[in-house]
Protein backbone atom coordinates (compact mmCIF):
# COMPACT_ATOMS: atom_id res chain seq x y z
CA UNK A 1 0.00 0.00 0.00
CA UNK A 2 0.93 3.38 -0.88
CA UNK A 3 2.54 6.19 1.78
CA UNK A 4 -0.95 8.70 1.93
CA UNK A 5 0.33 12.01 0.60
CA UNK A 6 -1.76 13.63 2.87
CA UNK A 7 -1.36 16.31 5.79
CA UNK A 8 -3.21 17.33 8.11
CA UNK A 9 -4.08 21.14 9.22
CA UNK A 10 -4.98 22.66 12.38
CA UNK A 11 -6.17 26.53 11.15
CA UNK A 12 -6.00 29.16 14.12
CA UNK A 13 -2.30 29.55 14.71
CA UNK A 14 -0.69 27.02 12.27
CA UNK A 15 -2.59 29.04 8.69
CA UNK A 16 -3.54 32.15 10.33
CA UNK A 17 -3.21 33.72 13.35
CA UNK A 18 -4.69 33.21 16.38
CA UNK A 19 -7.10 35.01 19.06
CA UNK A 20 -8.14 34.17 22.21
CA UNK A 21 -10.81 36.16 21.47
CA UNK A 22 -11.49 33.58 18.37
CA UNK A 23 -11.41 34.50 14.42
CA UNK A 24 -15.25 36.01 14.20
CA UNK A 25 -15.12 37.37 10.90
CA UNK A 26 -12.88 37.51 7.55
CA UNK A 27 -11.02 40.81 8.77
CA UNK A 28 -9.52 39.09 11.42
CA UNK A 29 -8.65 36.15 9.63
CA UNK A 30 -4.61 36.98 8.65
CA UNK A 31 -2.35 34.15 7.37
CA UNK A 32 0.66 33.45 8.89
CA UNK A 33 3.59 34.71 7.20
CA UNK A 34 4.90 32.36 5.39
CA UNK A 35 2.19 29.76 5.71
CA UNK A 36 -0.16 30.32 2.45
CA UNK A 37 3.17 29.57 0.44
CA UNK A 38 3.48 26.39 2.06
CA UNK A 39 0.50 24.98 1.90
CA UNK A 40 1.08 25.64 -2.25
CA UNK A 41 4.24 23.72 -2.12
CA UNK A 42 2.89 21.14 -0.69
CA UNK A 43 -0.35 21.09 -3.43
CA UNK A 44 2.54 21.10 -6.25
CA UNK A 45 3.82 17.97 -4.58
CA UNK A 46 0.81 16.38 -4.78
CA UNK A 47 0.16 16.38 -1.00
CA UNK A 48 -3.70 16.39 -0.03
CA UNK A 49 -4.38 19.33 2.50
CA UNK A 50 -7.36 18.84 5.08
CA UNK A 51 -8.07 21.42 7.91
CA UNK A 52 -9.00 19.80 11.51
CA UNK A 53 -10.01 22.49 13.20
CA UNK A 54 -12.24 23.19 16.91
CA UNK A 55 -14.64 26.19 15.71
CA UNK A 56 -16.63 26.55 19.65
CA UNK A 57 -17.00 29.87 19.26
CA UNK A 58 -20.27 29.15 16.77
CA UNK A 59 -21.86 27.02 19.85
CA UNK A 60 -20.90 30.48 22.16
CA UNK A 61 -22.93 32.11 19.59
CA UNK A 62 -19.33 34.34 18.26
CA UNK A 63 -20.13 33.43 14.58
CA UNK A 64 -22.49 31.32 12.28
CA UNK A 65 -21.79 28.74 10.04
CA UNK A 66 -21.89 31.24 7.27
CA UNK A 67 -19.42 33.66 8.34
CA UNK A 68 -17.29 30.80 8.89
CA UNK A 69 -17.66 29.75 5.28
CA UNK A 70 -17.12 33.48 4.45
CA UNK A 71 -13.11 33.02 6.97
CA UNK A 72 -12.52 29.81 4.70
CA UNK A 73 -14.01 31.99 1.35
CA UNK A 74 -11.20 34.18 2.39
CA UNK A 75 -8.52 31.48 3.01
CA UNK A 76 -9.40 29.87 -0.25
CA UNK A 77 -8.95 32.95 -1.83
CA UNK A 78 -5.87 34.12 -0.73
CA UNK A 79 -4.46 30.42 -0.61
CA UNK A 80 -5.30 30.52 -4.74
CA UNK A 81 -2.93 33.37 -5.42
CA UNK A 82 -0.16 30.99 -4.67
CA UNK A 83 -1.65 27.95 -6.31
CA UNK A 84 -2.21 26.03 -3.25
CA UNK A 85 -5.23 24.08 -2.56
CA UNK A 86 -7.17 22.38 0.81
CA UNK A 87 -8.98 19.74 -0.14
CA UNK A 88 -11.45 20.12 2.95
CA UNK A 89 -12.27 21.36 6.35
CA UNK A 90 -13.53 19.25 8.95
CA UNK A 91 -14.72 21.38 12.06
CA UNK A 92 -15.84 20.76 15.29
CA UNK A 93 -18.98 23.38 16.45
CA UNK A 94 -19.47 22.17 19.70
CA UNK A 95 -18.24 23.82 22.97
CA UNK A 96 -15.91 21.79 25.92
CA UNK A 97 -19.35 21.51 28.22
CA UNK A 98 -21.44 19.54 24.66
CA UNK A 99 -18.30 16.69 25.61
CA UNK A 100 -18.75 15.12 22.07
CA UNK A 101 -16.15 12.93 20.56
CA UNK A 102 -15.34 15.62 17.48
CA UNK A 103 -13.94 18.49 19.65
CA UNK A 104 -10.13 17.86 19.90
CA UNK A 105 -8.28 16.42 21.70
CA UNK A 106 -11.02 14.25 21.05
CA UNK A 107 -10.19 12.07 17.82
CA UNK A 108 -13.12 11.56 16.14
CA UNK A 109 -12.57 14.31 13.28
CA UNK A 110 -9.66 12.27 12.44
CA UNK A 111 -11.46 9.38 12.62
CA UNK A 112 -13.67 10.54 10.36
CA UNK A 113 -11.29 12.20 7.77
CA UNK A 114 -9.80 8.11 7.63
CA UNK A 115 -12.83 6.64 6.97
CA UNK A 116 -14.39 9.10 4.57
CA UNK A 117 -10.54 8.99 2.44
CA UNK A 118 -9.70 4.97 3.43
CA UNK A 119 -6.69 6.48 4.72
CA UNK A 120 -4.18 5.21 7.31
CA UNK A 121 -3.41 7.80 9.83
CA UNK A 122 -0.68 6.32 10.84
CA UNK A 123 1.28 7.50 7.95
CA UNK A 124 -0.24 10.94 8.20
CA UNK A 125 1.24 14.24 9.17
CA UNK A 126 -0.86 16.65 11.44
CA UNK A 127 0.48 19.85 12.07
CA UNK A 128 -0.93 21.51 15.31
CA UNK A 129 -0.30 24.43 17.83
CA UNK A 130 -1.79 23.40 20.96
CA UNK A 131 -1.98 20.60 23.35
CA UNK A 132 -5.40 19.25 21.83
CA UNK A 133 -4.18 19.50 18.37
CA UNK A 134 -0.86 16.64 19.59
CA UNK A 135 -3.33 14.87 21.53
CA UNK A 136 -5.97 14.13 19.08
CA UNK A 137 -3.47 13.62 16.40
CA UNK A 138 -1.88 10.62 18.42
CA UNK A 139 -4.95 9.28 19.90
CA UNK A 140 -5.84 9.24 16.64
CA UNK A 141 -2.02 7.38 15.78
CA UNK A 142 -1.48 10.43 13.12
CA UNK A 143 2.04 11.66 13.41
CA UNK A 144 2.18 14.49 15.33
CA UNK A 145 3.96 17.99 14.52
CA UNK A 146 4.14 21.11 16.67
CA UNK A 147 4.52 24.22 15.44
CA UNK A 148 5.69 27.38 17.53
CA UNK A 149 3.05 29.71 15.92
CA UNK A 150 -0.10 30.88 17.41
CA UNK A 151 -0.08 28.93 20.96
CA UNK A 152 2.69 26.97 19.80
CA UNK A 153 5.39 28.32 22.22
CA UNK A 154 3.02 27.82 25.53
CA UNK A 155 2.32 24.00 24.12
CA UNK A 156 5.94 23.56 23.93
CA UNK A 157 6.19 25.03 27.41
CA UNK A 158 3.60 22.89 28.58
CA UNK A 159 4.97 19.23 26.95
CA UNK A 160 8.73 20.02 28.96
CA UNK A 161 6.99 20.94 32.24
CA UNK A 162 6.60 17.34 32.76
CA UNK A 163 3.16 17.20 32.89
CA UNK A 164 3.11 15.55 29.13
CA UNK A 165 5.64 12.99 29.32
CA UNK A 166 4.08 11.04 26.39
CA UNK A 167 4.56 14.04 23.77
CA UNK A 168 8.34 14.93 24.55
CA UNK A 169 9.07 13.23 21.31
CA UNK A 170 6.69 15.38 19.19
CA UNK A 171 8.68 16.89 16.71
CA UNK A 172 8.72 20.86 17.09
CA UNK A 173 8.91 23.23 13.76
CA UNK A 174 9.27 27.19 13.95
CA UNK A 175 6.36 27.47 11.46
CA UNK A 176 4.12 25.66 8.91
CA UNK A 177 6.57 26.62 6.41
CA UNK A 178 9.79 24.66 7.94
CA UNK A 179 7.54 22.11 8.86
CA UNK A 180 7.17 21.42 4.91
CA UNK A 181 10.09 22.19 4.27
CA UNK A 182 11.45 18.97 6.38
CA UNK A 183 8.79 16.72 4.99
CA UNK A 184 9.61 17.71 1.53
CA UNK A 185 13.12 17.07 2.27
CA UNK A 186 12.88 13.87 4.02
CA UNK A 187 9.72 12.39 3.28
CA UNK A 188 9.13 9.86 5.78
Amino acid sequence: MDKPRLVILDRDGVINQDSDSFIKSPEEWIAIPGSLEAIARLSREKYTVVIITNQSGISRGLLTINMLNRIHQKMFSELSRFGGEISAIFFCPHSEKENCNCRKPAPGMFFKLAERLNVDLRQVHAVGDSLRDIQAANAASARSALVRTGKGEHTHEQIHSGQHQDLVNTPVYPDLAAFVTELLRHPH
